[in-house]
């Protein structure tokens, strides 16, 4: 995790929540090939996960490098 220079980061709690997946999508299709987005959010984003595991199956790669209870970041990868 030390070594990751996120080429995005977002926070999710200052995004309007029925903008928030769409903006996280946007911001996971601007990445490389080989980069990485932290997600940082004021709960679990399963869903996103979910929503990932959906719409862009085998083009992410998903890693919890903080898991609450107040916040939880997510290192999101672009294969």
């Amino acid at each position: 995790m030390n070594d990751v220079q996120f080429a995005i980061k977002i926070y999710a709690p200052e995004i309007e929540p029925k903008e928030r997946h769409l903006r996280i999508f946007r911001a996971f299709d601007a990445l490389a090939p080989g980069e990485f987005m932290e997600l940082t959010n004021d709960h679990d984003p399963k869903p996103l996960l979910y929503q990932l595991m959906m719409e862009r199956d085998g083009l992410f790669s998903w890693e919890y490098v903080e898991k609450g209870p107040e916040l939880w970041k997510v290192k999101i990868g672009k294969k």
